[in-house]
């Protein structure tokens, strides 16, 4: 999800659907830029000038961003606001705290088996369309 939101300040809502169904579909690529750790290089991220031309298409945090982006929308459009004049402004993805189960291993031992969720925070504005 770190990945999916850098490549986000102020792209309209209608563009920001269409960017991660093709994600989805791995049409188009995400730039890793900060956790890169392990990931392959392709020749779509070298549109973006990432270092290394290193990319992904991590289809369930783009499907995740997917379905808040299109409850946002549904959101607006019941408070009366514009669909298409919709932009994303500002998405922030922050830990939330792990969650614990335990998994069991050879010899009587236990291990945890620790989950990493994370808290999405996204602000959708109107903006005024130039005629």
């Amino acid at each position: 999800s770190s990945g999916i939101n850098a490549e986000w300040p102020l792209r309209p809502g209608r563009k920001a659907t269409k960017y991660l169904k093709d994600v989805v579909a791995q049409k188009q690529i995400i730039p890793m830029r900060r956790f890169m750790g392990g990931v392959g290089r392709h020749a779509q991220a070298k549109a973006f000038n990432t270092a290394g031309s290193l990319g992904a298409w991590p289809k369930k945090s783009a499907t995740v961003v997917l379905d808040l982006l299109r409850n946002a929308e549904s959101n607006a459009e019941v408070k009366g606001l514009e669909v298409d004049s919709l932009v994303v402004e500002y998405i922030q993805v922050n830990r939330a705290p792990q969650m614990r189960r335990r998994t069991y291993r050879a010899h009587g031992r236990i291990n945890p088996f620790m989950c990493s969720p994370c808290h999405i925070e996204m602000i959708l504005t109107e903006t005024e369309s130039i005629v």
